[in-house]
């Protein structure tokens, strides 16, 4: 009897050691889920066959990494620092002072004049061609989201300035009456104050067209009137000039062996010596890379490297705001007012000088100081009737 009483606690014990835990770890996730929890996910070490065959099959390997910019170097810095200062107008006033050097010491040979004006297209387009200029053009297509952000910023004060200028917008400054009453122009640009009568821009494209093109007038009527003027108020102070008249300077040129030096110093020159057809062909290569530059559009300078954050009008950036005026964005608007402003004012003077050399023979300051020496007898009607009269 003891015996089995023994055997009995003994049996006991082992299962309290040995079956009891065993229970428990069986029941223990059940336990932790709740009586109304879902079963679990099956293990992952025994996936459905369909995906034990999957994965079996061998995993393609992921795309490789798009190849980022080169870090830049010295060289692609130098190559892009090269490309703006070419591609600023700066640069063609300093480097014609290297240029008068450089033609005076060759014997002012017409071949080597031709050479030097084609030699800043030349070096940019090389340098789009090249290795050096495709790490440039890397290393802007890196930048271009940060530069771009920067530029749309920059937009945008430039749109808040203008809401405060009293030259934009509905309650703009306005020619008075009939004259400023346009309503297809908003406001939105420099110098409008309403005048279309013809209704000329009522095209949104149209209006595109012809804004560019007044721009492009008015700087080039601007930079007109100081090279007629100029040359005569020096021959006037007694400077030899060769021919101070603007309007005779083409003849003269054609019909004689006459040199012309930049404000009368001799040797101050580069193509001042040569025949028209050098001096129309340096002049065809100078401005053939603006325009086609201008006709590519905004992003004709990226190619080497050079990002400018304007519009078509007003490009910006280091070759057309070195010093940066567009920063100050109350300033930069109203800027653009004066400019559109000038450029109008130096449209109708050409138009003048245009005039007076055809009726009276003469340069625009000797007109002025005739008529300031005889307002009555030296005026415009006085002169339209000697040209009736032959």
């Amino acid at each position: 009897m003891r015996a089995c009483k023994l055997a009995k606690n003994a049996g006991a014990s082992w299962m309290r050691r040995h079956v009891v835990p065993l229970r428990r770890e069986i029941l223990r996730p059940s336990l932790a889920r709740g009586p109304d929890s879902p079963d679990p996910a099956p293990r992952a070490a025994d996936p459905p066959p369909h995906e034990q065959q999957q994965q079996q099959q061998p995993q393609q390997a992921p795309p490789p990494p798009e190849p980022s910019a080169a870090p830049e170097t010295l060289t692609t810095r130098a190559a892009t620092l090269a490309a703006e200062v070419v591609a600023s107008p700066l640069f063609y006033l300093v480097a014609g002072l290297l240029a008068i050097k450089l033609v005076s010491s060759t014997g002012e040979d017409g071949a080597t004049i031709f050479v030097f004006a084609a030699l800043p297209i030349t070096a940019l387009t090389a340098l789009s061609k090249s290795s050096v200029g495709k790490q440039v053009q890397q290393q802007l297509e890196a930048r271009l989201p940060e530069l771009q952000a920067q530029a749309d910023s920059q937009r945008r004060a430039h749109q808040q300035a203008r809401q405060r200028s009293k030259w934009y917008g509905p309650g703009r400054v306005r020619l008075p009456g009939p004259l400023g009453s346009a309503p297809h122009l908003t406001g939105a640009d420099a110098g409008d104050a309403g005048f279309d009568p013809l209704g000329l821009a009522s095209d949104p494209a149209a209006y595109d067209r012809y804004r560019e093109a007044e721009l492009l007038h008015a700087r080039w009527a601007m930079l007109g009137v100081v090279g007629c003027l100029v040359p005569e108020a020096l021959a006037l102070q007694g400077v030899q000039l060769g021919e101070p008249v603007w309007w005779k300077v083409g003849a003269s040129k054609l019909n004689s062996d006459l040199t012309l030096n930049w404000g009368g110093i001799e040797g101050f020159r580069i193509a001042g010596k040569q025949g028209i057809g050098i001096i129309a062909a340096c002049q065809a290569v100078l401005m053939g890379g603006p325009e086609y530059a201008r006709y590519v559009g905004i992003r004709s300078l990226e190619p080497v490297g050079v990002f400018l954050p304007g519009d078509k009008n007003y490009p910006g950036g280091g070759p057309f705001d070195p010093l940066n005026y567009a920063a100050d964005a109350d300033g930069f608007v109203d800027q653009a007012v004066r400019e559109v402003k000038n450029g109008r004012l130096a449209m109708l003077a050409m138009l003048g000088f245009f005039a007076q050399a055809a009726v009276t023979r003469k340069g625009p300051l000797r007109n002025l100081m005739d008529f300031a020496a005889d307002p009555a007898g030296d005026n415009l009607v006085a002169n339209m009737a000697r040209l009736m009269q032959g």
